[in-house]
């Protein structure tokens, strides 16, 4: 059986002659075009061929024009010969070997090949049949590539027509900026190369000289490239890889000095161009689908600014690590004693991107980076870092930077065992959880949507069409006012104070005698409205626990004590506890607070005394409020103004609270007993059978609001009359008025006036300014002294 037959049908004759002649036409010029673009693949071709057969000529050595290689059968031919007689060789044979010597082609010929001599006609055609195969150097013609248009129809037939295919000016920019890149980098190698052999014939002013010259261009070079970046980010974007690459300064006299100003360029340069968005990597159907020129001119421009984004902080992450190494790398530009300023200026870099750029890409990544740099050896790095990240809590509203913060921190102090810095936990202190929390609160939708059966119950059937379409448009405008990003925004704050209270319980539990506690029991103090209600009686015990021990300062142990009662004054009221301890632990605390310049305790006192006496005036008994009071007033004593002035406003603030404290006023005794100042018990201390008498020693006092203050209280603290405080004064809270009269400063709140310049009188002898009668007294003792010396 033969071969299959073939479907396709050819064209028949009367077929061929119903074919235009245009067809026809176009047929051949599409198999010319076809030829031509063979043909030009095969010249690119013999082109790479004569290149590469070009440098494989210029890589073989030169031949020399004798190298004379013996065979093996020649050597015995030569003994063979010298064993010859010479007297055989006649006179005409001799004079005719010297006159074939002296022949230049006989010299010249290329004895190594062992052809014999009168074979030069077939060797000659070899030599130029070897030629014939090397490729001809032709002139190169530049090829340009033609796009063949619809032909024009005239009386004369049909006219091809054809256009140069135009060259896209991107093309021809990367191009220029290839060479201009290729050339830069071979001139800043000769100039390396050139400046180190100059540099060692120099003198020190020369050589001073010399660097200041070359950093001077240096800026040059970085403020152009900068510029051109920030005026036109989508085109210059690749000018950042440019700038880049200067952080590969290798001129060891200038390296330190260029790689600190380029990293600080491009810091501010990526503040100046970071979108306000973070850059998603585009999908796969994303990237097939066609899009608008300038669409994809600003992905190009986003793709670019991510991949140098993220190459600049491996950059600065790898000068942080070969500082913390102490490695020295990079063709030994940069010596040791150098990566600490690099790092320096690496880390304030990382700490301001971390500020400037919260919402754009890697921010996590360098979160991760600054955490553990928190605890370094280095005091300035580490107060660089913790600074920032308060910063960053601070203006923090949505949380998810805190979070991750927070995650990193708890990963860190586990991972040290808890051997961190106190200023690492400090740092917590800074979160914005309180604030946003009660916002959040105040801002909860407060709408009501109706059910099924109270609409079935009292709407009629279009009515409850209606409400359902009211609904709807109700919920669609809840979702345009965000009120599902602050459920988001509460979720983040509720996993971040969760993390917080792990690392605090932790820590409690654990090393509850490390340096930490300090920055635990503050941090406690601060969040202790959040705590949840089902730790508040384990960490009741421990807290308790921890002041009768013994081994914690007056701080902590107040500190201790403003946890305590935040927690019972919040939502502890609905516990049944009688914190009479705490309360003993503060009376007994009180004479102890330092009563020089550092008398920061004075604050904790007072936010205690406020939630102790203020707030839970329902739960204190009159005898544990006089004795406060009357402690209070002896502590006024031997304190600097500021405290004195604020626990006297504490005292304004407890005699308010409990009015029948005014008898401390009178000297009168209220009961039997006397007064015992050395019991540490404010219940049983008789504080009611004494007076507040160190008001009126507190009235001749040198500052003036301290006076104010005690002549105030000595008259029974009035809200009216004359005796009343001036209403500055009365609405501050303690606290405030501790901190607006500080003397940290070194200044004196009010300030002291200046003496009068009262200028001396002088006496005149004269009876103008006497009296008459004590003018005679006078004249009549200076006659009786004059008569009796006679």
């Amino acid at each position: 059986m033969g071969p299959p037959r073939s479907k396709k049908r050819r064209p028949t004759f009367r077929r061929l002659l119903k074919t235009s002649g245009v067809k026809l036409e176009n047929k051949l010029k599409n198999r010319q075009l076809k030829q031509n673009v063979s043909a030009k693949k095969q010249r690119k071709e013999q082109k790479r061929l004569r290149q590469a057969v070009k440098g494989a000529v210029a890589a073989l050595p030169p031949r020399p024009l004798e190298t004379y290689c013996p065979r093996p059968d020649e050597e015995e031919e030569e003994d063979f010969l010298e064993s010859l007689p010479t007297d055989m060789l006649e006179d005409d044979d001799l004079q005719l070997m010297s006159s074939m010597a002296q022949r230049a082609s006989f010299i010249t010929r290329d004895l190594s090949s062992c052809a014999p001599v009168h074979s030069g006609k077939k060797r000659g055609s070899e030599v130029t049949k070897d030629y014939e195969k090397l490729p001809r150097k032709m002139a190169r013609i530049e090829q340009k590539e033609v796009i063949h248009l619809l032909p024009i129809k005239d009386k004369t037939g049909l006219i091809p027509q054809s256009i140069q295919k135009p060259v896209s000016q991107k093309e021809e920019e990367e191009e220029e900026e290839e060479d201009d890149e290729d050339a830069a980098e071979q001139e800043d190698q000769l100039e390396n190369e050139g400046a180190a052999e100059s540099m060692e014939g120099l003198t020190a002013e020369e050589r001073e000289q010399r660097r200041a010259q070359k950093i001077q261009e240096k800026k040059l070079r970085i403020a152009a490239l900068g510029s051109a970046v920030i005026s036109d980010p989508i085109s210059n974007v690749k000018r950042v890889k440019e700038l880049r690459g200067m952080l590969m300064e290798a001129d060891p006299s200038v390296a330190v000095t260029v790689r600190k100003l380029v990293m600080v360029s491009l810091m501010e340069i990526f503040k100046d161009v970071a979108p306000t968005y973070r850059i998603r990597p585009l999908t796969e159907d994303e990237k097939t689908t066609k899009v608008k020129k300038e669409t994809q001119q600003l992905r190009e421009f986003e793709e670019i600014l991510v991949s140098q984004y993220k190459f600049y902080l491996e950059d600065l992450e790898q000068i942080i690590k070969d500082w913390k190494q102490q490695k020295k790398k990079r063709r030994q530009a940069v010596n040791l004693q150098s990566y600490g300023g690099l790092a320096a200026v690496a880390v304030r870099c990382l700490t301001e991107l971390l500020l400037a750029l919260p919402h754009f890409n890697f921010h996590n990544n360098i979160i991760v980076l600054l955490v553990p740099l928190m605890n370094d050896a280095d005091r300035q790095v580490s107060d660089m870092c913790c600074d920032a990240f308060r910063k960053l809590f601070v203006q923090d509203k949505l949380g998810a930077a805190s979070l991750a913060t927070v995650r990193v921190i708890s990963g860190l102090v586990k991972s040290l065992s808890y051997s961190v810095r106190p200023e690492v936990l400090q740092t917590l202190l800074s979160l914005r959880i309180r604030e946003v929390k009660k916002d959040i609160e105040a801002t909860k939708p407060t709408k009501k949507f109706m059910n099924y059966q109270e609409k079935k119950k009292n709407l009629s059937r279009m009515q409850r069409k209606w409400k359902k379409a009211e609904e709807k448009l109700d919920k669609e405008l809840l979702e345009a006012e965000a009120s599902e990003n602050k459920e988001h925004k509460l979720k983040l704050h509720t996993e971040t104070l969760n993390m917080v209270f792990l690392v605090y319980f932790r820590i409690l539990k654990k090393a509850h005698r490390s340096a930490l506690l300090p920055a635990v029991l503050e941090g406690l103090a601060n969040f202790a409205h959040l705590i949840n209600l089902e730790f508040f009686d384990d960490l009741l015990n421990v807290l308790q626990n921890l002041i009768q021990s013994g081994d914690l300062s007056n701080q902590e142990s107040l500190h201790c004590i403003q946890t305590v009662f935040t927690i019972l004054s919040g939502q502890g009221d609905v516990l049944n506890i009688d914190p009479l301890t705490f309360y003993q632990h503060l009376y007994r605390m009180l004479p102890r607070l330092h009563a020089g310049a550092s008398n920061d305790d004075v604050i904790i006192v007072l936010r205690c005394l406020d939630t102790m006496l203020t707030r839970r005036k329902k739960q204190v008994t009159l005898q544990r409020a006089m004795a406060f009071v009357k402690r209070l007033s002896t502590l006024s004593l031997h304190l600097l103004p500021d405290a004195s002035v604020g626990i006297l406003a504490a005292t304004r603030a407890a005699l308010h609270s409990f009015p029948k404290c005014d008898f401390l006023l009178d000297n009168e005794i209220q009961g039997s007993g006397f007064y015992l100042p050395e019991l540490d018990d404010p219940e049983h201390c008789n504080a009611q059978n004494t007076a507040l008498w160190e008001l009126h020693t507190l009235q001749r006092h040198y500052h003036p609001v301290v006076r104010l203050f005690a002549a105030h209280l000595s008259r029974g603290a009035p809200s009216e009359g004359s005796a009343a405080l001036n209403v500055e004064l009365s609405r501050r809270a303690p606290v405030e008025l501790f901190r607006d009269y500080s003397l940290k400063d070194m200044t004196f709140n009010p300030p002291v006036d200046k003496p009068p310049t009262k200028k001396k009188d002088h006496f005149v002898v004269g009876d103008s300014l006497l009296d008459a009668e004590l003018q005679k007294h006078i004249d009549r003792v200076l006659h009786t002294h004059t008569q009796t010396q006679l």
